[in-house]
């Protein structure tokens, strides 16, 4: 009995130790947890305080821009170093549209740089996952040479064989329609062939795309070669519907520099009908500018880039953010 006793003695001496103890350690995690919890919020609070000073960075020479492009330059002028040169305040009005069309055709030189783009998107599509498509997926000696023989050109700036390119360019046949016949003629320049053919093929395009390619399971194709299809049939039925957001991310990449092009358009194209929307901005120089009307051909050439952008951004994102996920 006395032995029970002592130990029934020593069990409650210890149980309000290990009550403190207990006790103590609650309030511990719960400080812990409140702790972590304010830390991911002042991330998250900073996080976004960035990407608002960055949008900000971004956005206001747009909006600039944009307001200026409704204002008279006098106002222009006035507004400048003050919020009111971000604001729709004073004369608004769409004079300077209007002034923009009857100084230059600038209807024909968008739709030139409309014409381009499209080709150069809508081509370099097609070549471009056919190429990555046959890196990728086709076995044949010599692929991965290729392969790096493309990405080797975009360590070579352009402005380095634009002089050689257009020499080539001015040799090379050219191919039109007459009207009864199609009719052969040497040189290219002053046409759109000459703005589109020599961009169609893409390295960074056709990197973007095999990669996407080399990690759909190549069990696909096993499966896909037993029931009798070939390569063509893979390619277009399996491989390109499985790739959206890729062709979407290549398509902007793709129609930035093409509907921006300025320096190669300079060089072969003389002929004011053939001139894109980029060499048009230099007409506004040529006399008294007045930059109201500047800002508002600005806009007018600005406003496409951004609508195809918000149309896409989705598949643009999922494709940046699964080539992070994969790498």
């Amino acid at each position: 009995m006395t032995t029970v006793s002592a130990v029934n003695d020593a069990e409650e001496l210890k149980e309000p130790k290990d009550a403190t103890r207990l006790g103590g350690a609650r309030p511990a995690r719960s400080a812990g947890r409140r702790g972590r919890a304010a830390t991911r919020r002042r991330s998250t609070v900073l996080t976004y305080v960035g990407l608002t000073a960055a949008a900000g960075v971004a956005v206001f020479p747009l909006l600039f821009m944009i307001l200026s492009s409704l204002k008279p330059d006098n106002q222009i002028f006035a507004d400048l170093g003050t919020p009111r040169a971000f604001l729709p305040v004073g004369e608004l009005s769409l004079d300077n549209y209007a002034g923009v069309f009857q100084r230059v055709p600038a209807g024909r030189f968008i739709a030139n740089s409309l014409i381009v783009t499209v080709l150069i998107v809508g081509l370099g599509l097609v070549v471009n996952s056919m190429i990555g498509f046959a890196i990728s997926r086709m076995r044949w000696r010599g692929k991965h040479l290729i392969l790096s023989l493309v990405l080797a050109t975009l360590m070579v700036p352009f402005e380095t064989i634009a002089v050689p390119l257009v020499y080539w360019v001015a040799s090379l046949p050219h191919v039109s329609w007459a009207g009864d016949g199609f009719l052969v003629t040497q040189g290219m320049l002053n046409t759109y062939s000459v703005q589109v053919l020599p961009f169609v093929a893409n390295a960074l395009a056709i990197f973007l795309f095999a990669q996407h390619f080399s990690d759909i399971p190549k069990e696909i194709d096993e499966a896909a070669r037993v029931d009798g299809a070939g390569w063509w049939t893979i390619y277009r039925r399996i491989a390109v519907p499985l790739s959206g957001p890729t062709f979407a991310t290549v398509a902007i990449i793709t129609m930035l520099p093409a509907w921006n092009s300025y320096l190669w358009p300079l060089m072969v194209i003389q002929q004011e009908s053939l001139r894109p929307a980029s060499v048009g901005m230099q007409y506004f120089f040529q006399l008294n500018p007045v930059w109201g009307e500047i800002m508002a051909y600005g806009t007018l050439i600005t406003l496409p880039v951004l609508i195809v952008f918000v149309a896409f951004q989705r598949s643009f994102v999922a494709s940046l953010a699964g080539t992070a996920v994969k790498g």
